[in-house]
């Protein structure tokens, strides 16, 4: 508290200059945009006081230095991809022919449990539909995975969604839920491993545990992710020691409700289950939300495109300072402004096209400046396979049309990355 009595004038003193000067100076508002990523001057207010209040705060401890490097590539810029979901291995083709020409070096690509052990334990049959007859469940991802390879784009294979099976004994937590027997995932995680050795070098387990319905219609619960991951990690090392875990990625909120879980606190339970020495690489959500790229408040009440930063102070203390982290899903929604036709308009923000475009190149950049340990980000996301989910909010963060057509963050990050 001495600290905070003698900081407290020196703090309002310097908040009130600010605030004449913003007042008195137009400019000054759109250099503030830089600090705070608000563009109108009530938030920027706001987010002066917030910025002035952090000063009375410990700052985190980062340790920039400590992290290794040698874990992930310098200069590692990828996007989300849906490429199981397209039916015509040309449109899979297609898709990462405009990957690689945009000069992305990786894609984050879901292995959805459910589409590759379909009907049971050791079963990778596909037989939904007997009409063609049983095919193999893997053909779909050997060919993503040979179209990776073509083009040069490293895959980060994402791990979760268990089939129907997987759920008995307690089939009420839905299709997002954890399988009944952790041990079941952690072999098909191994299988995977198995199958894409030496072709694979990343995996990731699970996403978003920390938030409904991706743990399930249950509680979330720290404690059973770090067990899963735990053995998972332990099967994946088993098939391919060169291979590199990533936790799954934690979904910024500041909810506490059971349903939904703070990202911060359960990332600090995962560490107290022993969860550290599960994976080598840790994993947030980079999104802005509902501020620009520019936000530097650090707020544990407050979710901005920083919040992972409150994370990696975690990660500090909790010794694991040399692991790098990883932005799993970056970007800003750009959902057009029609409440009466779209679900959930304003849940992440609105912003237009043209600052979609924008913000993602300048917060790549920010991360090259200002964190360190963030050595990869990947685009949420690339392409739709259709538009069916037009009337949802989520669908808004796409680069590219159903029909391949570019939007503007498409040919911004074109121009960004060809430019480096």
């Amino acid at each position: 508290m001495p600290v905070l009595n003698f900081r407290l004038p020196l703090i309002v003193a310097l908040l009130s200059i600010a605030c004449v000067v913003w007042f008195v100076l137009p400019a000054t508002a759109q250099r503030l945009e830089a600090v705070t990523g608000e563009t109108g001057r009530l938030p920027q207010l706001r987010a002066l006081w917030n910025l002035a209040l952090q000063q009375a705060r410990p700052a985190p401890a980062l340790d920039p230095q400590a992290v290794d490097a040698t874990l992930l590539p310098e200069n590692f810029f990828g996007v989300n991809t849906f490429l199981e979901q397209e039916v015509e291995p040309a449109k899979r083709e297609r898709q990462l022919q405009m990957i690689r020409d945009a000069g992305f070096t990786f894609i984050r690509q879901q292995f959805p449990w459910a589409d590759i052990e379909i009907h049971g334990p050791g079963d990778f049959e596909d037989r939904r539909n007997m009409q063609q007859g049983a095919i193999d469940a893997w053909a779909k991802y050997d060919n993503i995975v040979g179209l990776s390879e073509r083009y040069g784009v490293a895959v980060l294979a994402r791990l979760d969604a268990p089939p129907q099976w997987a759920h008995e004994g307690y089939a009420d937590l839905g299709d997002f839920g954890p399988p009944a027997r952790f041990e079941r995932f952690a072999e098909y995680a191994g299988a995977v491993a198995a199958r894409y050795k030496g072709r694979i070098r990343y995996y990731q387990v699970w996403n978003e545990p920390n938030i409904f319905p991706e743990w399930g219609n249950q509680r979330v619960n720290p404690e059973d992710y770090a067990r899963l991951l735990c053995m998972a990690h332990d099967r994946i090392k088993a098939a391919d020691p060169a291979a590199i875990v990533v936790a799954a990625a934690l979904a910024p909120t500041v909810a506490q409700d059971g349903r939904d879980l703070s990202d911060l606190i359960f990332f600090q339970r995962m560490y107290a289950a022993g969860a550290g020495r599960c994976f080598d690489v840790a994993a947030a959500q980079g999104y802005g939300l509902f501020s620009g790229p520019g936000d530097t408040r650090l707020s544990p009440l407050e979710t901005n495109v920083a919040r992972h930063t409150l994370m990696r102070d975690i990660m500090v203390r909790s010794g694991d300072a040399r692991k790098p982290m990883w932005l799993s899903e970056v970007n800003w929604n750009a959902v057009p402004d029609q409440p009466d036709k779209i679900a959930g308009v304003g849940r992440y923000g609105m912003v237009s096209l043209e600052d979609q475009a924008r913000f993602v190149p300048q917060v790549i950049e920010r991360a090259r400046r200002d964190w360190p340990w963030v050595r990869a980000m990947s685009i949420w996301f690339f392409k739709p396979a259709s538009d069916a989910r037009a009337n949802d909010s989520m669908y808004y963060f796409r680069m590219v049309e159903p029909d391949f057509t570019p939007l503007p963050l498409y040919e911004s990050m074109k121009v960004f990355l060809r430019g480096r």
